[in-house]
C-alpha cells in the first residue's frame, strides 16, 4: 500500500530556470513523509510530545534522483510514498513525486524518485532509540519490495582538505527545528550554497563562465547535527569526476574534525533554450579538468 500526499506549488520554489529547485523537492518529501506519519500514528503512538514517529525521528540517508525539471503549475503536485524496509532501529521510504498525465507512460509524468533512511530518535536524550513493535507492525502496513529503480549507492568517502573549496556554513536562526537541530533539508541548502561559492570560484580563475547546470542526483549521509551557534561550519568541497555532459561534487560539513554530513551531486549541463543537456564548451571543459586534475591527480 501507498500514501498519496497532493503538495502545493508555490511560486517561491521555482529557481531561475523557472523549474522547481533541487532543495524543495527534498522538502516535499519531507512533507509527504509527516503526512504519513500522521496518518499511521494519529495519537503520538503513546508516546512523549517528540518522541513518536510523527516528530521522533532523524533523517539518516538521502538518494534523490531527478529525471525531469518541473514548471509551475497551478494545481498540487502528488508525492507517492511507501516503506521499502524496516529494521531493529531504522526504516527506510521510497517515493515518487509526479503529475497525473494521459499523455505519460503509465498515465504520469514522474520528475524524481527518491529513498530516505529514518532512525527514531529520543531528543530529550539525543539518542536514537529502537523501534517499537507497534510502530513496525505500522509502518509494515505500507511496506512494498524495494523498488527495481533503486540503485544503493554506498557510504560516501571523506573529501580530502588537499585542494578543496572552502565555504564556511552560517547557521541561520530560520534553519533550526523544534528540537534545535538544523532540519535535514536545510543541509541540502547548504551543499547548494557552496557549490554555487565553488562554481564562481572556478569562473573567476578560469575566466571561463560556468555554464548552467541541473542536478540529476544528490546524495546525502547524516552523521552528526548542526545546532545554531555563532561560529560557522567548514564545508569542504571537489569536483571529482567529469563526464561529457556531467559534473559529479562531493562536498562535506565539518565541526572542526568531526564530520556532520557528506554529499554527492552529480550535475548535468543544461541548455535552457532547448530545454536539453549539453556538453559544456571545449574552454569550460579544460578548466574543469584542471580543476579535476588538481584534486585528484
Amino acid at each position: 500500500m501507498r500514501h498519496v500526499y497532493r503538495c502545493p506549488l508555490r511560486w517561491a520554489d521555482l529557481d531561475q530556470l523557472g523549474h522547481v529547485n533541487n532543495v524543495t523537492y527534498v522538502d516535499y518529501l519531507q512533507e509527504a513523509r509527516a503526512d504519513l506519519m500522521r496518518r499511521l500514528f494519529p495519537e503520538r503512538d503513546g508516546a512523549a510530545p517528540g518522541e513518536g514517529l510523527t516528530e521522533g525521528v532523524v533523517v539518516v540517508r538521502h538518494e534523490v534522483t531527478y529525471l525531469a525539471p518541473m514548471p509551475l503549475r497551478f494545481r498540487p503536485v502528488n508525492v507517492e510514498v511507501w516503506v521499502t524496509q524496516v529494521r531493529a532501529a531504522s526504516f527506510t521510504l521510497a517515493y515518487e513525486v509526479f503529475h497525473d498525465d494521459d499523455t505519460a507512460p503509465d498515465g504520469r509524468l514522474v520528475y524524481l524518485r527518491a529513498v530516505t533512511v529514518l532512525s527514531p530518535f529520543v531528543f530529550a536524550q539525543e539518542r536514537p532509540r529502537r523501534l517499537t513493535d507497534v510502530e513496525k507492525a505500522a509502518l509494515e502496513t505500507y511496506r512494498e519490495p524495494e523498488p527495481a529503480w533503486r540503485q544503493v549507492t554506498p557510504r560516501l568517502a571523506p573529501v580530502p582538505d588537499a585542494g578543496a573549496f572552502h565555504y564556511p556554513v552560517h547557521v541561520r536562526f530560520s534553519d533550526v527545528d523544534a528540537y534545535r537541530h538544523v532540519n535535514n533539508v536545510v543541509y541540502v541548502e547548504y551543499f547548494q550554497e557552496a557549490r554555487l561559492r565553488m562554481m564562481r570560484e572556478i569562473s573567476r580563475s578560469s575566466g571561463e563562465v560556468f555554464p548552467t547546470v541541473v542536478v540529476a542526483q544528490a546524495d546525502v549521509d547524516y552523521h552528526r547535527p548542526l545546532l545554531f551557534r555563532e561560529q560557522p561550519y567548514d564545508c569542504w568541497s571537489q569536483i571529482t569526476a567529469l563526464g561529457s555532459r556531467s559534473i559529479t561534487i562531493e562536498a562535506e560539513i565539518r565541526d572542526g574534525a568531526t564530520v556532520c554530513a557528506r554529499s554527492r551531486v552529480v550535475l548535468v549541463v543544461f541548455d535552457a533554450a532547448t530545454q536539453r543537456s549539453a556538453a559544456p564548451s571545449d574552454r569550460v571543459r579544460e578548466a574543469l579538468l584542471g580543476v579535476l586534475a588538481e584534486r585528484v591527480g
